[in-house]
């Protein structure tokens, strides 16, 4: 059964996207996912995929409005999920080439930030939502070589803040989580020697950004939500 509200959820066929989505579906939100040519197929059952290069302006403008259309009129868009990005590591800044720090800038920063321009009239036309942003503890704690993922994932914490800010009074929140390692196929793969026990799972995830959508978190807005597991 669903509970009246639609939210769109990008990155949704990603590690941590595949668990955000079933939670959301599993809690009866509408759920619409922009997803690339040829992504369908990834999606979790009960999701609308949209398709989508959340790069792209227009492509953006065009999957928030099918994610509103999809939820009119008994389902309005009341939650932007913004976990879509990439990870890089390089050298140390002195040897790193800037166009480094675009590549993760492009990954990270402007699909949240496209996404979140083109949803925020929506929110608010609706009575109001809630924005939640995808960012990571090397935001905040950086590691050598990793400068232009940690300014990337610095920049969406501006992002969010700036946000959160701007629309409290229009009764749009927004918040960010900052997962450590998280626990996915492809990070045990590139880091086999890990210990994986310490590293963060998906389902752990999950739960903080479905709450921090409802009304249960409705206080809260701002706010920078670790998720570190023991990593």
């Amino acid at each position: 059964m669903q509970n009246g509200r639609t939210a769109l959820i990008t990155g949704g066929t990603g590690g941590l996207g595949v668990a955000v989505v079933e939670a959301f579906v599993a809690d009866g939100w509408r759920v619409v996912t922009p997803v690339r040519a040829g992504s369908v197929d990834k999606l979790p059952k009960g999701a609308v995929p949209v398709v989508a290069d959340l790069t792209d302006e227009t492509e953006v403008t065009t999957a928030v409005s099918t994610a509103v259309a999809a939820g009119s009129p008994g389902s309005p868009l009341r939650a932007v999920i913004n976990l879509v990005g990439g990870f890089a590591s390089g050298p140390l800044i002195a040897d790193a080439p800037y166009a480094g720090l675009e590549a993760q800038l492009a990954a990270n920063l402007r699909p949240t930030y496209l996404v979140t321009q083109a949803a925020l009239p929506h929110l608010v036309d609706a009575g109001g939502g809630s924005i939640v942003c995808l960012s990571s503890r090397t935001a905040v704690a950086p590691f050598p070589g990793g400068s232009a993922y940690a300014i990337s994932k610095a920049a969406v914490l501006a992002f969010a803040a700036s946000v959160a800010l701007e629309y409290r009074s229009r009764n749009v929140r927004c918040n960010t989580v900052l997962p450590s390692v998280i626990d996915t196929p492809a990070n045990r793969a590139a880091m086999p020697d890990a210990d994986f026990a310490k590293w963060v799972r998906p389902d752990e995830i999950a739960p903080t950004i479905l709450f921090l959508a409802s009304d249960a978190s409705a206080p809260t807005s701002g706010a920078q939500i670790p998720v570190y597991g023991r990593a």
